[in-house]
């Protein structure tokens, strides 16, 4: 069986972004279960973090089976992978990966912006006691996705009919299908923009202190500057990744896309480059974290 360069390379990425993925993502897990076990419990934070590593285990393993069968085992993926369970695991795992990174920026939000409203205070103070309600939303949401989508009778011939290369009167009905599965994702329009609120209030919080600062003591570069511009580089680079999954998801999508074509391998390679590199960055970002995984990569300086 022959195969093209891009198809070649886009196996290479997928499995370089995989194993990325596998081992960041598989790092935030153990090191949360291990605290588990050590102190019976975890912070809001940790249950947080636990939960984005799987789900981002969870999206890059559906993202690396798609991608291996449908390149080297096309007739198989589609005659007995690609199907009901298939979709509502990606569905899924797309859905509450975005939810968890949108809970991580609000996190941020409260606990780093400097903004003395009663409400924004109220919130800053009980978002520990929030964050697991917060979580259970975002898994009831995405589970809701998910079975919805297959309901609209989601259109699992269409990249069949064009491996087949059918006619277009036979493509055509499956459009309006297609269009009532693009609606129901709209809904991810709302945690990317709470995503998006999050960091503008951010930068709003950080202006607002560095011109307190300015207009005070000229030294005072303090802690609380420090950790706004640290936040706002964590998640201004989480929302590069953010809206370059969601871009690509949306793509992917509305079957555009020729299968098997060079711009179907870069949209597939855009939407795992997400679950690993969000992870790299969660880890380089947190101090607590850095030290115990550069051990297990054994790059610790002796």
């Amino acid at each position: 069986m022959a195969f093209s360069l891009s198809a070649v390379l886009h196996v290479t990425i997928m499995s370089a972004e995989f194993f990325t993925g596998i081992t960041v993502n598989g790092f935030l897990i153990i090191i949360n279960c291990n605290e588990l076990v050590k102190r019976r419990k975890l912070t809001p934070m940790q249950i947080l973090l636990m939960c984005i590593g799987m789900s981002r285990f969870g999206l890059q393993t559906v993202l690396m089976v798609q991608s291996f069968f449908s390149v080297f085992f096309p007739l198989f993926y589609m005659e007995r992978i690609y199907g009901a369970t298939m979709i509502f695991f990606w569905m899924f795992f797309s859905s509450v990966s975005l939810w968890f990174a949108t809970c991580l920026s609000i996190f941020y939000c409260l606990k780093i912006s400097g903004f003395t409203q009663s409400y924004f205070l109220w919130l800053k103070f009980r978002i520990p006691r929030l964050i697991p309600w917060l979580l259970l939303g975002s898994l009831l949401a995405s589970v809701s996705i998910a079975f919805v989508c297959i309901e609209v009778d989601y259109p699992k011939n269409v990249e069949d009919d064009e491996l087949r290369n059918t006619t277009l009167k036979k493509i055509k009905p499956k459009r309006m299908q297609i269009n009532d599965v693009l609606l129901v994702n709209l809904a991810l329009v709302l945690p990317l923009g709470i995503f998006v609120m999050c960091t503008s209030l951010l930068f709003v919080s950080l202006y607002k202190h560095t011109h307190r600062i300015q207009s005070g003591s000229h030294g005072l570069r303090n802690a609380s500057t420090e950790a706004h511009i640290n936040a706002l580089r964590t998640v201004v680079t989480f929302f590069c990744f953010f809206i370059s999954y969601f871009a690509a998801f949306m793509t992917n999508m509305t079957f555009s896309v020729p299968y098997g074509s060079q711009q179907y391998f870069v949209v597939k390679d855009i939407m795992a480059a997400y679950p690993s590199g969000h992870s790299v960055i969660i880890i380089w970002s947190n101090s607590k974290l850095q030290q115990p995984f550069r051990r297990i990569l054994c790059l610790r300086r002796k």
